[in-house]
Parts: C-alpha cells; sequence; structure tokens
C-alpha cells in the first residue's frame, strides 16, 4: 500500500529532472554538445588503450589519438550536418581498427553517437542508408584486423553490429517519441481553439437571442402604448369614458412591458446573484387571451380559430409561437391600415401551422418602411422558426393585406432557446 505513492513521487521526481535537463539543454546547446565532445574523446582515448590479455597495443599512439580528435570534432556538428558527422567518424573508426586497435564500446562511442543523433533526426530512408553502410565498413575493418584474429568469425560480426544497432534503435526511440508529444500539443492547441471557437459561437448566439427577446418585447408592447395613445387622444372629446378605459389598458400594457424587459435583462445576473430578479414563466400561446385583449385595446380586433385538438408544445415552441403571433400582430399595429387580423391555430400530425392576416389594402401591408430597420422583425421571426426546427413566410395576399405563416414541431428539432421571456 505505501509503495504506490513512493514511485508515484519518484516518477514525477525523475520527469521534473527530465524537464529541467531538456530546458537547459535548449538555452545552451553549444555548451552541451561540447561537454558531450569532452566526454566522448576520453572513451575514445580509453579504448584506444585497451588491448586483448597479452597482447601489445599498437605502436600507432599519434595516429590514433588524431583519429579521434577528428572524429570527436565532427561531432560538434552534428546539429547541422548529421550526415557529415557519421561519415568523418566512421571513417576515422575504420581508420583505428585497421591500424590494429580492438573494437570495443569505448572505441566505437563517436560513431555510435554519430549514429544516434542521424537516427532522431533524419527520415528512416537515410538512416538505413548510413547505418547499413557504416556498420558494414566497421565489420569488414573488424574481420580484417589483426587485432581480433584469435576470435571467430561470429564473434567479430555480432560484436560490432550489435553495439552500431543499439544507438539506431535508440535515435529512433526518440524521434518516435518527439513525434508523439508534437501531435500531443498540436492536438492540445486544436483543442484549446475548438474550445474558444465554441465559446465564441455560444456567446453570438445568446447575443443574437438576447437581441430578438428585446426586440420582441420592446416593439410590441411600444407599438401597443403608442396605438393606445393616439386612440385615446382620438376619443378624449367625443368619448371620455372610453378614453379612460383606454388610458387604463395603457397603464398595464407599459407595466407588463417593463415585467418582461426586467425579466429578459435579468438573464444576464448571475444565477448565484442575491440581486437577480426572480423570471416569470416563460410566455407562450396560453397568454394569446391577454395579447388579444391588448390588441383590442389599441383600436385593432383579433380573431382566434383553432382547427384540430390542441395539444401540449415543448416550451421552446410555445415560446417560439407566442413571439411570432406577437411580433405579427405589432407589425400590423404599426404598418398596416388594417382594422381586423385573424389568428388561425391549426393542429395536424406532430405539427402546429400558425397564420396571422389582416384586412389592410394592398398598398398599407403589415410590412416596415423602407430605412436601415427594414426587415428586423420578419428577420427574427424567421430565425425563431428556424431555431426550433421550423420555417416561416410572409407576403402579400392577393385579395388584400398581409399573411405571416409559421411551420411550427410540437417538440423542437433544434437545440431550444432560453426559457426566459
Amino acid at each position: 500500500m505505501s509503495k504506490r505513492p513512493r514511485d508515484s513521487a519518484s516518477l514525477g521526481l525523475d520527469r521534473r529532472y527530465a524537464e529541467r535537463i531538456e530546458e537547459f539543454q535548449g538555452r545552451h546547446p553549444h555548451a552541451v554538445d561540447l561537454v558531450i565532445v569532452l566526454a566522448l574523446m576520453g572513451c575514445a582515448a580509453l579504448g584506444s588503450s585497451l588491448t586483448m590479455p597479452g597482447a601489445d597495443p599498437p605502436d600507432h599512439e599519434r595516429a590514433a589519438t588524431a583519429l579521434m580528435g577528428v572524429s570527436c570534432l565532427a561531432l560538434l556538428k552534428h546539429r547541422t550536418h548529421v550526415r557529415m558527422a557519421v561519415a568523418v567518424t566512421a571513417v576515422c573508426t575504420v581508420a583505428a581498427v585497421a591500424l590494429g586497435y580492438l573494437v570495443t564500446p569505448l572505441l566505437l562511442a563517436p560513431v555510435m553517437a554519430a549514429l544516434y543523433w542521424l537516427a532522431a533526426q533524419s527520415d528512416r530512408t537515410t538512416t538505413r542508408a548510413y547505418g547499413l553502410t557504416t556498420m558494414a565498413a566497421v565489420t569488414l575493418a573488424a574481420v580484417f584486423s589483426d587485432s581480433m584474429g584469435h576470435l571467430s568469425m561470429l564473434l567479430r560480426t555480432i560484436g560490432p553490429v550489435f553495439w552500431l544497432l543499439m544507438p539506431l534503435a535508440a535515435g529512433k526511440m526518440t524521434q518516435l517519441r518527439h513525434a508523439y508529444l508534437q501531435s500531443v500539443q498540436a492536438r492540445a492547441e486544436h483543442a484549446e481553439r475548438t474550445r474558444e471557437e465554441e465559446a465564441r459561437l455560444r456567446v453570438t448566439e445568446e447575443r443574437m437571442r438576447i437581441a430578438r427577446e428585446l426586440h420582441d418585447v420592446v416593439a410590441h408592447h411600444l407599438a401597443l402604448a403608442n396605438a393606445q395613445a393616439g386612440t385615446a387622444a382620438h376619443l378624449a372629446r367625443s368619448s371620455p369614458a372610453q378614453a379612460q378605459k383606454i388610458l387604463d389598458d395603457l397603464t398595464g400594457t407599459t407595466s407588463s412591458a417593463l415585467r418582461e424587459l426586467k425579466a429578459t435583462v435579468g438573464v444576464l445576473r448571475r444565477p448565484n446573484d442575491p440581486d437577480a430578479a426572480s423570471l416569470e414563466p416563460s410566455p407562450g400561446l396560453g397568454r394569446l387571451p391577454e395579447l388579444v385583449s391588448a390588441c383590442e385595446s389599441a383600436g385593432l380586433k383579433v380573431t382566434v380559430t383553432t382547427e384540430g385538438e390542441p395539444r401540449p408544445l415543448s416550451p421552446g415552441v410555445d415560446l417560439t409561437a407566442f413571439r411570432i403571433v406577437q411580433e405579427a400582430l405589432t407589425n400590423v399595429t404599426k404598418h398596416a391600415a388594417a382594422q381586423t387580423a385573424h389568428i388561425r391555430l391549426a393542429y395536424s400530425g406532430n405539427r402546429l401551422t400558425i397564420s396571422v392576416t389582416d384586412n389592410g389594402s394592398a398598398t398599407a401591408a403589415a410590412t416596415p418602411p423602407p430605412g436601415p430597420d427594414r426587415g428586423f422583425g420578419l428577420m427574427g421571426m424567421r430565425e425563431r422558426a428556424q431555431s426550433v426546427g421550423g420555417c416561416l413566410s410572409a407576403g402579400h395576399r392577393p385579395e388584400g393585406g398581409f399573411e405571416v405563416t409559421t411551420a411550427l414541431p410540437l417538440h423542437s428539432h433544434a437545440p431550444e432557446e432560453g426559457t426566459t421571456p
């Protein structure tokens, strides 16, 4: 039970040390290369002094020292000219073996280091070509060397091949590890970019949703308030009692606008904010009578017919249906010279078809006048219908007036909008 935390701690410590070494190597590459070359030069010098028991060392000390020095100095260029470093170290090693020096890992240290860097930096084809050529040259030199004449042919070939294969395999493993780490880093960066794009998309969608809500709430209630105020001013002298009733309705219209506006802005607060306003239930077709009554107080007579058996709607579809009807009636009140409007609700299968028509003239339709705000209402209704998997069409009727028709699923086929009004 107590070994696992200790093993995990030791692995974490080893990883931190490895990261520190790699970081230091990245900051001071030339200093690290110089230390490695000096260590390899010491290994090569020690290797050139080794002989078989009872055998005399070759009498070529100066030549061996020069060969090993040139071999180690060539390694200083392994970062930019790794193939040249392999070629130089291979030639120097073959020459030293031909002079009669014993083939040992210490003598092969420079060429082994060059092969490691070659495998870590080059592709498979280059590694295979230079590696096999180097192994063949060193093995042939060992086979015909006088220092290994007392060994069998099998041992003469196995030794050099084994020691030169090791750095090639290690270098290729290092290359694969670096490639894996780069792919992991690339995937992490891609995931981070994707998260940022998704977050920006969500923010944009939320801004569009809130913009639609604010447009529907403000435009509808202000249009009704304007129509009610105009009607009350018109009837103030001829029918004071009716004008007073309209003014009372105007107070209710403005109060309703303030409530819905407060609830809509309330979604911008944090859920755990103690000062956040308590949100009302999402409006739906259940509030259609209230909407009809408000329009009638503004002088627009609205009739509602229902075809088929009414069925419950999902919250998103219910909100979308109410907002589309609300916006259509708002356009009638603002832009159409109409006295009546008709709302038709048709339940058929799994869909609800809503049509809002008015009796305005062909030249005075419920469409916004030319200007920078033209089409925002129709655009918002179309976006709302599409957000729940429905569709919307709007246009003039041949017999006069304007018609808005939308077909909505009873349950949303797309991610629903928030349930806040």
